[in-house]
């Protein structure tokens, strides 16, 4: 197995408004024409997806401003809104427990952003930003740190994309129970799962435009939402054997670093980008790579950059563990993925 290399940048933004978040993202909104769906392409689509945005983030709607006003492109200003947006999948796996969210985003690494960002909207927020400022996982001086992974299911329908909506939440909530409580009345597109995790509890619920949210039995997540999982899609991304592996293994940074939790099919877009482990009652945060880890937090937050091999260093990655053993499978999930923009979610 070839070795991958990503740089991720730690970037510290503030408001927002004084120009380091607007440097940053202006190469990654130079695609956004092709990340909107062809409705959210037209002028009516776009005041449809500012109407959303609106109605459902009515707290945000100062800063939806404040950042799309440094964007030249109205076309970059309505993926802003994230309600238009073509719909993306990725893998991952996730585990809370009160006051701790361990979790690995998998993906193809060069179309990860790879910038932890830290902000000042709303409060205080720290994560791994996608999409402008949407985010994959991330917490808040309140002690709220959520995560999401795909749900498995190949639907789409009217709502957001929920790295906005994870956004959504940590600037507006300070518990496990009022961010669900929000998450119960925002739309999502496609099928989701989130992680919440406060200083007193940990929970896992499903989302997405064809489900009510749905709460499950424990506060763990890989990448179904429903049983029995297809035989094909098992073959594929192991869901079901990475869930099993990341309840008896618990709170433990050492079995996301090492198979089956840790994954290494980038070419299939299944290889693990980074692992996450938050502390969001201490302020904290550590980002783990093999050999390697990155810790920041809101008292001493570090701005620069990291560049880490990705992929397991010790030869023990064989192919009894990686989905490419799946075959057809894998290559239809690949194809799947790349008929839409190469975003993460």
């Amino acid at each position: 197995m070839s070795r991958h290399v990503k740089t991720f940048h730690a970037i510290e933004i503030g408001d927002g408004g004084d120009g380091r978040w607007a440097e940053h993202v202006r190469p990654t909104m130079a695609g956004a024409k092709d990340r909107l769906t062809e409705e959210g392409r037209t002028p009516g689509g776009a005041a449809r997806s500012r109407r959303l945005f609106e109605e459902h983030m009515p707290e945000l709607v100062p800063t939806l401003d404040r950042l799309a006003g440094q964007l030249a492109s109205p076309r970059a200003r309505t993926l802003l809104t994230m309600a238009s947006v073509r719909p993306f999948f990725s893998g991952c796996t996730q585990i809370g427990r009160p006051g701790t969210l361990l979790r690995n985003y998998d993906f193809a690494p060069e179309h990860c952003e790879g910038a932890i960002v830290s902000s000042h909207f709303l409060r205080p927020v720290i994560g791994i930003q996608e999409a402008g400022w949407g985010l994959l996982d991330g917490m808040n001086n309140a002690g709220l740190a959520v995560s999401l992974t795909f749900g498995g299911r190949f639907v789409h329908g009217p709502g957001f994309a929920v790295p906005l909506v994870l956004r959504y939440l940590l600037e507006t909530c300070r518990t496990v129970d009022e961010a669900v409580g929000r998450l119960r009345t925002v739309p999502v597109a496609i099928p989701q799962n989130v992680t919440l995790v406060d200083p007193n509890r940990a929970v896992t619920v499903y989302v997405g435009p064809d489900i009510p949210l749905t709460g499950t039995p424990d506060s763990c997540a890989a990448n179904h939402q429903h049983l029995p999982v297809p035989d094909e899609q098992e073959r594929s991304t192991r869901t079901q054997a990475r869930l099993n592996a990341v309840r008896a293994a618990g709170v433990d940074v050492a079995a996301m670093l090492r198979p089956p939790l840790y994954q290494y099919a980038y070419d299939e877009w299944l290889g693990t980008v980074y692992t996450a482990q938050y502390r969001p009652a201490e302020g904290r945060v550590t980002y783990h790579w093999p050999g390697e880890s990155w810790e920041q937090s809101f008292v001493a937050f570090s701005p620069g950059s990291r560049t880490v091999a990705l992929g397991l260093p010790d030869g023990s990655d064989d192919r009894r563990h990686t989905p490419g053993g799946a075959g057809g499978a894998v290559r239809r999930v690949r194809r799947r993925r790349r008929a839409r923009p190469p975003r993460s979610s």
